[in-house]
């Protein structure tokens, strides 16, 4: 089947999905039954609109740099498509010849390629849908993880590994840090790799996959700050208390559900109020996402080999997958595969409960031999004897 393509990028941006972008065009100029690929502006957005950039007629050097640089050089956006907004996407499609789409982003955008796909076939329209994974809080299923996730990894855990070393230096004091992830805690997980020594940060880690009593929290900030003086505690941003309240953070509505828009801060009053120690908050938030001096060269190879692996899918009339990731970790070795669009679908993959400890504080070795491979090495900071 010969025909345009379509390549779009949907939710928030990560450090890597430029290169996804640089491995669609690559591979793409590769299959003469390609006959142009498009990029379209600002995700759905840019289809509805029909403002599309030609990736095909782009200068080398600028798609080189684009593949190298954090953030979506094609814009995104968060668009719920309505059942009109489908039946006009493959309208535009059409008036296009489009017979390749090519759709970037996580577990809610990969249920958009599916209904497009699904469309398509009732309509029969010859479309093939090929979803590329990216999401930096690593909840798609069907794949070992998904680019993006392991360059954001790299910043929580170095970012916590610093706020350590400052609450070190001036101790007496406790530390929240609160880490993107919203309902999977693999973010906040992920800052555990900063720890070298049993008293380095992050001394707690919390995930939402666990309810979180407000006396439990407490207990555990007082007993570490008796034994070191001190205490940086990691938590998720989706973190809730034992009546899935926010633990009466602010909340703020979207287009992903409710999230707490100051949960380290709420978290560190009460650490003052309830236990008298003086304690704040840190929110790196986005500085994390899109941070280009964090992004691991590995994961820009993988979100580029899942690129490519698209349009192979999709020449090989394979349609109606995602492109996934398989991995062994002794040596470290990674493949891309494919699954079900339907088997992703608006579905999570939360952090399972063998990466979590018992207590609901702390990960296990288990999620330190899962993550370390894939994220790298965080130097430790020397220290006097």
């Amino acid at each position: 089947m010969s025909g345009k393509a379509l390549l779009a990028h949907s939710g928030g941006p990560t450090a890597v999905i430029n290169s996804s972008l640089l491995g669609v065009v690559a591979e793409a100029r590769k299959h003469a039954q390609c006959k142009g690929l498009y990029g379209a502006r600002f995700g759905l957005r840019g289809i509805l609109a029909e403002d599309f950039i030609d990736l095909f007629a782009q200068p080398e050097e600028l798609l080189r740099s684009i593949g190298s640089s954090p953030s979506s050089a094609l814009g995104t956006s968060r668009l719920e498509a309505s059942h009109a907004d489908l039946s006009r996407i493959l309208d535009v499609f059409a008036a296009h010849d489009i017979r390749w789409f090519f759709y970037t982003g996580g577990n809610g955008s990969m249920g958009t390629a599916q209904e497009i796909h699904t469309l398509a076939i009732a309509r029969g329209y010859e479309l093939q849908v090929v979803g590329i994974p990216k999401t930096i809080d690593n909840d798609l299923l069907e794949t070992d993880h998904t680019p993006g996730f392991p360059s954001a990894a790299r910043f929580a855990a170095c970012a916590v590994r610093d706020i350590g070393a400052d609450n070190l230096a001036l101790s007496n004091q406790v530390e929240v840090v609160e880490i993107l992830g919203r309902n999977a805690g693999w973010l906040a997980a992920s800052a555990a790799l900063a720890r070298h020594r049993p008293e380095d940060a992050p001394h707690l880690v919390y995930f939402p996959e666990n309810r979180l009593k407000l006396n439990a929290f407490l207990s555990d900030v007082g007993r570490v700050y008796k034994q070191y003086k001190r205490c940086v505690v990691a938590v998720c941003e989706g973190q809730l208390d034992e009546n899935g309240e926010p633990f009466g953070a602010d909340v703020r509505t979207g287009s992903r559900g409710s999230l707490a828009q100051n949960l380290a801060h709420r978290l560190a009053l009460l650490v003052t109020q309830e236990l008298g120690l003086r304690a704040r908050s840190e929110k790196p938030g986005l500085l994390g996402r899109s941070n280009g001096a964090h992004a691991l060269s590995s994961d820009r190879a993988e979100a580029y080999a899942c690129g490519s692996a698209a349009v192979v899918a999709a020449v090989e009339e394979r349609g109606g997958n995602m492109v996934t990731l398989q991995c062994q970790r002794q040596p470290y070795v990674a493949s891309t595969g494919l699954a079900a669009l339907s088997k992703v679908a608006f579905l999570e993959r939360t952090l399972p409960a063998e990466y979590r400890n018992a207590e609901g504080n702390d990960v296990t070795p288990a999620f330190l031999a899962y993550a370390a491979p894939i994220v790298g090495e965080i130097e430790a900071y020397p220290r006097f004897q």
